[in-house]
């Protein structure tokens, strides 16, 4: 194997499909890896936050403690026994101080959360845009084995996981916790230790019993999710083949297949409502057993004339308060649970290796010329089964070559190596002499202009998709691209011009349409490598011509590759390879390989024969010279000299 390859990675934990996906948890190294996010290096501006909304947090419990001390003074002034004319003044101003403090409460808290915001939608945008960047940099092999719908879905609910711990960590269970142990002392020191003992064996059980129940419940909850992230996928999956669904009349089974993952959903989501309502009751029974114990024990000791009534009632506030975060912890810490889930499911989408690198010390492409040369190349993803074995050529700059074979020969792979897509098994890439896996990859793949086979569009603008091959290009710029592509005077008959929409993969412009506006974008990269894949195959013969003469204008001076099936499309080029099973049969001009009568001239005919049955069934010579360019001079057998227009 060669020093620059890497063993693929196969197996193991699937981190987009949650069901197949079942490592052991690893909460705290969650937690610890977004510690860093909450302290993040060289945004000081970012740390005075974290440490003002932890100011607000401190001074928020400090007044939410003693707010309670304020309702007894208050209660005690007020009874019978204490009122007199001369002291209202008192009782009203323990009133007002108490409504202050109530606001002081929530005012803090939501200081807090609005220094702190900043803080955490900055986390949650690293960490998004950290794990999107990773997504691109990892191999055509991992996109090719997952599924788009499932993987944006892990995306989206790792990041709204982060901002839900990242809210709830620190400004519910941490001053919670705070809170607790302050009001333990507090009852301790004012009444009794039996009011803390009974205040924290309460909160005990009931978070003991929070956490056993949510544990219980999780499995629901992540059988929930996984058919969540099944049904989506399988609709993204239809929705983007929705001309495939149309062609066979299978809307009912895409629906049937969606249906069904929708009743597992509906099932999971039912055990999970259920389990709710049990953890529910279950936490307000053991909440009110509590509080019961300390209102019995406040009674006993105003009948014993130990504790007044503003005791009772402040017991009963500090209980009061103590309940509302407990309350929502059992649902914090139940979101908090799944948002470890999710982000652990993400996270680990970010532990996978980047299957291609670039090299310690690799340095950017330097294209003189553009001389391509692939020596020795051997690729294979099972050695049983070899896709390229030993292929050898030679483009030198300026000049093009042409590969050619039938479906499955490994032409596509050629490709892919050469954007460095996969790294080969043995030889060597080079241009202009630099092996392309000691340059960086970058700067290699801006060297390369490609027009595939299948284009793709982006759901936005003609001007945005072909602006694409060049982003920072001027207007006038892509204009002029989409005019030598042979596109520009079509888009100016559109209502809307260059800003039409092109629909989902540009679904709103045909076939023919579509490879111009790649052959545009191509174009305006203006690369000193050009790369055809099949460039000209969705188009109609006449206008085939026209792309041609475009092509054959911008490839002048550029080191070309093309790789195609209609032969008729490569007559012209300096170096035909014929391909087969992966090694090359047949190397040569287009006159020099029909000489020769092998697979090339076997070719050759068979292509002209089927024309030939084409412009029969479609009404003879009318139809076949629409099609001038397959079948025009082309011999019955080889050996017959090539068209004179061809030379």
């Amino acid at each position: 194997m060669s020093p620059h390859m890497k063993p693929a990675s196969h197996g193991g934990p699937d981190p987009v499909t949650g069901g197949a996906f079942t490592p052991p948890r690893r909460h705290w190294r969650t937690l610890a890896a977004m510690l860093p996010r909450l302290w993040p290096e060289g945004r000081t501006d970012l740390r005075v936050r974290v440490v003002a909304a932890m100011v607000a947090l401190v001074a928020a419990k400090g007044v939410t403690v003693y707010v309670p001390f304020i309702y007894k003074e208050a209660v005690d002034r007020l009874t019978p026994e204490t009122v007199a004319a001369a002291a209202v003044i008192v009782p009203v101003m323990l009133i007002l101080a108490y409504g202050v403090g109530r606001i002081m409460m929530v005012a803090l808290a939501q200081l807090r959360d609005a220094i702190f915001a900043k803080v955490g939608q900055n986390a949650v945008r690293e960490l998004a845009v950290e794990t999107f960047r990773h997504l691109h940099a990892l191999s055509l092999r991992f996109h090719l084995e997952r599924r788009t719908g499932g993987l944006s879905r892990v995306i989206e609910r790792g990041t709204k996981g982060v901002d839900f711990l990242l809210r709830f960590s620190l400004f519910n269970i941490v001053p919670t916790i705070i809170e607790l142990g302050l009001v333990c002392v507090i009852l301790a020191y004012a009444f009794d230790i039996r009011y803390a003992l009974v205040t924290g064996v309460t909160v005990i059980v009931y978070i003991a019993f929070t956490f056993v129940v949510t544990e219980w419940r999780t499995r629901f909850r992540r059988e929930m999710n996984d058919l969540d992230t099944e049904a989506n996928t399988k609709a993204v999956d239809s929705l983007l083949n929705y001309e495939t669904v149309k062609y066979f009349g299978n809307e009912e089974h895409e629906t049937r297949r969606f249906d069904r993952s929708m009743i597992g959903y509906e099932r999971a989501a039912i055990k999970t409502a259920t389990s709710l309502s049990l953890l529910n009751t279950g936490q307000t029974l053991i909440f009110s057993g509590g509080l019961t114990a300390l209102m019995l024990m406040a009674a006993q000791g105003i009948a014993e004339g130990v504790l007044t009534i503003g005791s009772f009632v402040m017991i009963n506030a500090y209980l009061i308060q103590l309940y509302q975060p407990l309350n929502l912890l059992g649902t914090v810490y139940r979101e908090i649970r799944q948002a470890l889930i999710d982000m652990e499911t993400m996270f680990d989408l970010l532990q996978i290796p980047a299957e291609i690198e670039d090299a310690p010390g690799a340095a950017p492409l330097h294209v003189a010329g553009g001389e391509l040369v692939f020596e020795n190349v051997t690729f294979f993803y099972d050695p049983d089964r070899r896709i390229l074995d030993d292929v050898s050529f030679r483009i030198p700059a300026g000049r093009t070559l042409a590969i050619v074979g039938p479906s499955g020969a490994g032409k596509s792979t050629i490709a892919r190596i050469l954007f460095r897509f996969y790294d080969i098994s043995q030889g060597s890439v080079r241009i202009d002499g630099q092996d392309i896996r000691d340059v960086k990859q970058d700067s290699l793949r801006a060297a390369i202009g490609m027009v595939p086979q299948d284009t793709v569009l982006f759901n936005d603008t003609i001007r945005y998709n072909i602006r694409y091959g060049r982003p920072d290009a001027t207007d006038a710029e892509v204009e002029a691209a989409a005019d030598l592509a042979r596109i520009g005077s079509f888009i100016e008959r559109l209502p809307k011009g260059y800003e039409t929409r092109v629909g989902e993969r540009g679904l709103k412009l045909s076939g023919g349409e579509k490879q111009r506006v790649a052959i545009a974008r191509t174009i305006l990269k203006n690369p000193p490598i050009l790369l055809l894949d099949e460039a000209t195959s969705a188009l109609d013969t006449h206008t085939e011509k026209e792309i041609q003469a475009a092509l054959k204008g911008i490839s002048q001076d550029r080191t070309t590759l093309i790789i195609a099936h209609r032969l008729s499309t490569v007559v012209d080029a300096d170096e035909i390879l014929v391909l087969e099973h992966g090694c090359v049969v047949e190397r040569g001009r287009h006159e020099t390989l029909l000489a020769l009568g092998g697979a090339y001239a076997a070719m050759w005919n068979r292509q002209r024969e089927d024309a030939a049955a084409r412009d029969a069934e479609d009404g003879g010579l009318e139809a076949g010279l629409g099609d001038e360019t397959a079948t025009e001079g082309l011999p019955n057998i080889a050996p017959i000299p090539a068209d004179p227009g061809y030379a």
